[in-house]
């Protein structure tokens, strides 16, 4: 913890020991313990005076050392030769310095925030919240004081609430089946929503914000609360591409992909959603679609999106307002008032099989949404919109152990995203070779943009245009969308590179002139989640030179976009970070032109070095907000663990039978990557299992 401290320290000055408590807490809280174990031992090597000479050169301890010879010292893990110094250093600093600007601090006030200009405008709240209440899971003492296992029936039980879980639920349960929904994450109605970064990451998103593959490569976000990532997305709405539907249908055998019936849930989903042009389009939006027209890169739109506001700038927090068209809102909220009950902070472990077919699952309940009887009764406390409670004088081992559940059902539909889907389905002894490989998480590389003007990124729509870059004949990377980053400063924070203190802390105090521009890069190779000893789930992924080029790509492309649009700076994300200053270089739209073959000398010198740009871990800044493919769908049952209607698949069944009564319904079974935002291609994954659950219902009645 001392070590841990000074390292806050020397990265951001202030509050050190408290962002020190807050990180062990989130470490704790998301984090392998394995993962935990090797972050120690690396704070431990700092305070080893041998180690430091022959590493660093320096023989003292990190405790012991000047504040300049600290940064010097940090530095030298940033770029050490060695990955796992680097992997280190990737770590503290992401988590330190996210902490620095997230935390609203012990009173409620950061200077730092005041410092940017940062005021976050979430006043208003809606006065008609969702109308979904999660069912309270009631238990009795069996013997021994321990809680009695809890059993409930249904027709359906989905596992997970997100894009695909929200929209079967909502199919299944409008035709009359009961429906039971198990969500890991918590409910928390939009009045409850956080108002701030440190809440919303610890309250709303997988792992507490802190999942990332194993080697930190690539930094992940993932929503992981009732609703799913429909609460905390960015509202974005693109269908899948003609020649994505085009491609599954013809090298995957889902039939009828590429046909009338997706245009018609593509359509329905539209109107049920809401989904209207962004307006108004805020800075740094309006830079994208003026970059792009200078640079004559084509197809460049306003984005649609299932949300009609442009006020807070926070759909990632949640939305307080009630603007947001996201599962509690729409299919979750209809699938509740046909009657389908949706039970929160619920951790499926495996589904039951019986007989090769599937009639149940079991799960965890913990505190949160809890009820019991014995004793003096119960107590109730509202707590983010679920309830909390449990028996008077079993409190204790309520706690530390949550209430076993059984659901049994005739049919199982697991939707818990493409990270945690083959981990319920590993636990459940469903074997096939493919399941959990073949993971596609859109890699996106980030270039900031400064302009003259502020930019406040953090307000107004979340993302209001795009660019959509499909490769042409020759080209040699892939398809990848274009679009801004909505960073607020935590964000912004754990991303931007450090290079000494005093550098970051300049950067961040003109961090509200930036535009960051990201790219969503179709990964044509992936990699692949697994289990570790401790349980937890392990995610491997390390980007592949062909997947490199398309980033690479993506960033020169973003450059151009950037000074078309009249940017002053420009700043690949990265360590180390790739620079321009480009007041020193000609106005792009000139006799010079922006094609990397007629720029100004030092303008095309950049884009040489962004091909020469760098995602191996610790070097490359790489995000992931999408993660699909786990699972997939297509018609070799070698090489998809699912059907092309959802079905699983038995272990060592080359033939292609599958588990009885048990589907996938999420961006698991995405064949590929779609190479732009997923939600609107999940839900119709969604809409395609749940005919087909429909279908084998009514058949076995």
């Amino acid at each position: 913890m001392s070590t841990l401290a000074a390292v806050a320290e020397a990265f951001v000055p202030g509050d050190a020991e408290r962002r020190a408590r807050l990180a062990v807490d989130a470490l704790a809280a998301g984090t392998d313990p394995d993962d935990i174990a090797r972050l120690r031992r690396a704070l431990r090597l700092f305070e080893i005076r041998f180690v430091n000479l022959v590493l660093a050169g320096r023989p003292a301890r990190f405790a012991d050392m000047s504040p300049a010879d600290r940064e010097r010292y940090l530095l030298g893990w940033a770029t050490s030769r060695i990955k796992d110094r680097r992997v280190a250093f990737q770590a503290l600093k992401r988590l330190l310095c996210f902490l620095a600007y997230a935390d609203p601090g012990a009173d409620g006030t950061n200077p730092r925030l005041d410092r940017i200009g940062y005021v976050p405008d979430l006043d208003v709240l809606t006065d008609e919240p969702t109308t979904i209440r999660p069912e309270l899971i009631t238990w009795t003492a069996a013997d021994g004081g321990r809680p009695s296992t809890v059993t409930l029936e249904a027709d359906v039980v989905i596992v997970g609430s997100g894009a695909g879980g929200g929209v079967v639920a909502c199919e299944l349960a409008e035709a009359g089946l009961a429906v039971v929904v198990l969500e890991a994450g918590p409910f928390v109605a939009e009045p409850g929503m956080p108002t701030g970064e440190l809440a919303a990451f610890d309250r709303l998103y997988l792992d507490h914000g802190t999942t990332s593959a194993a080697d930190t490569a690539v930094a992940i976000l993932a929503g992981s609360c009732v609703g799913g990532g429909t609460v905390v997305n960015w509202t974005t709405c693109i269908a899948p591409p003609p020649g994505l539907r085009e491609e599954w249908a013809r090298e995957h055998g889902l039939h009828g992909f590429d046909g009338s019936v997706v245009d018609a849930d593509i359509a329905t989903l539209e109107s049920e959603l809401g989904v209207t042009a962004a307006n108004p389009v805020g800075p740094k939006d309006a830079a994208i679609l003026r970059g792009g027209a200078a640079a004559g890169i084509g197809d460049a739109a306003v984005i649609r999106r299932n949300a009609d506001c442009g006020a807070c700038g926070s759909c990632g927090f949640g939305c307080r307002r009630g603007n947001k068209a996201s599962g509690l809102r729409v299919h979750l909220a209809r699938a509740h008032s046909a009657g389908a009950r949706i039970v929160a902070d619920a951790e499926v472990e495996r589904v039951i099989i019986e007989g090769g077919r599937a009639v149940g699952v079991t799960a965890t309940v913990r505190p949160a949404a809890m009820g019991g009887t014995g004793g003096a009764g119960a107590t109730r406390a509202a707590r983010g919109g679920a309830l909390d409670a449990a028996p008077a004088g079993h409190a204790d081992a309520t706690a530390a152990t949550g209430v076993r559940v059984v659901v049994r059902a005739r049919q199982v539909v697991v939707a818990a995203g493409a990270l945690r889907t083959p981990a319920v389905l590993e636990r459940s002894g469903i074997g096939h070779p493919a399941l959990g490989r073949n993971l596609r998480l859109h890699p996106v590389p980030v270039l900031g943009a400064r302009f003259p003007e502020p930019v406040e990124m953090w307000r107004g729509v979340m993302q209001g245009a795009r660019i959509l870059v499909e490769p042409r004949p020759g080209d040699d990377h892939a398809r990848y969308t274009i679009e801004s980053a909505p960073g607020h400063p935590g964000l912004l924070a754990l991303a931007f590179p450090w290079e000494g203190s005093g550098a970051f802390a300049s950067l961040m105090d003109r961090s509200r002139f930036f535009a960051p521009l990201l790219a969503i890069c179709r990964d044509l190779d992936g990699g692949r989640v697994s289990l570790t000893r401790t349980g937890r789930v392990r995610i491997d992924y390390r980007v592949s030179p062909r997947d490199a080029v398309t980033m690479r790509a993506a960033l020169a492309t973003m450059a151009r976009v950037a000074r078309g649009a009249g940017a002053t700076e420009l700043v690949a994300l990265g360590t180390p970070a790739r620079w321009l200053d480009l007041s020193r270089v000609a106005p792009a739209g000139g006799e010079t032109g922006i094609g990397p073959s007629g720029s100004e000398p030092a303008f095309a010198a950049y884009l040489a070095e962004l091909a020469r740009w760098d995602p191996a871990p610790g070097r490359g800044m790489v995000f992931s907000a999408h993660q699909m493919g786990t699972a997939r769908a297509g018609a070799d049952a070698a090489l998809h663990p699912c059907d092309p209607d959802g079905r699983v698949r038995a272990a060592g069944t080359g033939s292609g039978g599958v588990v009885a009564g048990l589907y996938v319904a999420d961006a698991s079974l995405f064949p590929t990557a779609a190479g732009v935002n997923p939600m609107i291609t999940t839900m119709i994954l969604a809409r395609r299992v749940a005919r087909t659950v429909l279908a084998e219902a009514r058949a076995r009645d």
